[in-house]
């Protein structure tokens, strides 16, 4: 199987990209991994956009002399020491930084103090491969700032932020509006992963219902695994999305994205349903499947059967009459050869009759 779980991988997304100069605060990078890394800095305040998009070395700066205002940090399958720059000067937990630069985590919700940490699996289906491509996306938030650490293709967020810069009364919320868009667009993306796999499902059914005689076992059981892979991408998800929606109290988050989260949850629980579905489906096409080129072989078992019982009439009276006895009944008879033909005809003839009715031939 393909590998799913993509790391370190180009941007091919319509993301800005530009270098940045950064200055003391990035520490062992440099300015090319830093350029290669900051998808996009911004600065809001009051719910807009205070000017284009900044360098990273301004953003860190910012960031430290924000009162009411917030930085979005966005980073596309950054070195190590890219993240550890950034985690250095926001003091994000050790143990997190080193999540964000490794990837390969499960979903899931941590907080560290006034910082919340979220891993979330981002999921695109390659419909000519029938594939389902597993990346992972991370986000920090904290009181002034917002870093998001993308590793794959799935999901990039120029649209998430161009989107949210459009509501401003969702993005005077603060960096919680972010964790609420980037969780929205993620799982809206696991919508569009499930029609590309329920089309392919589709067709497998036709296929093995079709009569066509073929078999498509290794289609179905790849589609099966590609969704059990997509369940453990989005399963997990669920208790984090659930903490946000119920247990608010203690996280560094608003409480005004309450109902925002809620309504992520329901589509994310409609999600996972629908991918339990197709997990019992591909099973049950996968035996209807094997039943099917059971009864096939039965089948062709017994008309292998019936034909030998055919064949076997003629092959009995000519290996009898083969024997060489001088003293046999019937050699002198004149319409002997004749009859003994007449009578192989009508004991065939009877035989395939018998076994056409029967359902054998």
């Amino acid at each position: 199987m393909p590998r799913r779980d993509a790391q370190q991988q180009p941007r091919t997304d319509g993301e800005d990209q530009s270098g940045s100069e950064a200055g003391d605060d990035a520490g062992g990078a440099s300015d090319e991994e830093i350029g290669k890394a900051v998808v996009d800095c911004g600065l809001y305040e009051g719910g807009e956009r205070r000017g284009s998009r900044i360098d990273l070395d301004t953003a860190l700066k910012r960031a430290a002399e924000c009162i009411d205002g917030w930085v979005w940090i966005g980073l596309h399958a950054p070195s190590a020491e890219v993240v550890e720059t950034v985690g250095e000067h926001f003091q994000l937990p050790p143990l997190a930084v080193e999540d964000a630069v490794h990837a390969h985590q499960r979903a899931k919700l941590e907080t560290y103090g006034d910082i919340l940490f979220m891993v979330l699996k981002t999921a695109r289906y390659v419909d000519h491969e029938e594939l389902v491509e597993i990346g992972e996306l991370m986000v920090f938030v904290g009181p002034s700032f917002v870093v998001t650490v993308r590793h794959g293709e799935g999901s990039p967020l120029s649209e998430v932020r161009k989107d949210l810069e459009a509501h401003p009364d969702l993005l005077s919320v603060g960096p919680s509006s972010v964790l609420y868009a980037v969780s929205d667009r993620v799982v809206d993306d696991y919508a569009e992963v499930i029609e590309g796999v329920e089309d392919d499902i589709e067709e497998v059914e036709a296929e093995v219902f079709s009569g066509a005689g073929s078999n498509p076992a290794q289609r179905i059981y790849k589609l099966k695994r590609e969704v059990l892979e997509f369940r453990r991408a989005v399963n997990p998800l669920i208790a984090p999305m659930q903490h946000l929606t119920d247990h608010q109290t203690g996280l560094p988050i608003d409480p005004r994205t309450r109902d925002y989260f809620r309504d992520v949850l329901d589509h994310l629980i409609r999600d996972s349903d629908r991918i339990q579905g197709f997990d019992e489906i591909l099973g049950g096409v996968l035996q209807a499947n094997l039943t099917q080129l059971t009864v096939r072989d039965n089948q062709d078992l017994r008309k292998l059967s019936a034909w030998v019982a055919i064949i076997a009439v003629p092959t009995m009276v000519f290996g009898l009459y083969g024997m060489n006895f001088t003293h046999m009944p019937e050699l002198e008879w004149r319409v002997g050869y004749p009859l003994v033909r007449i009578v192989i005809l009508i004991v065939c003839a009877a035989l395939y009759w018998r076994l056409k009715r029967s359902g054998w031939l």
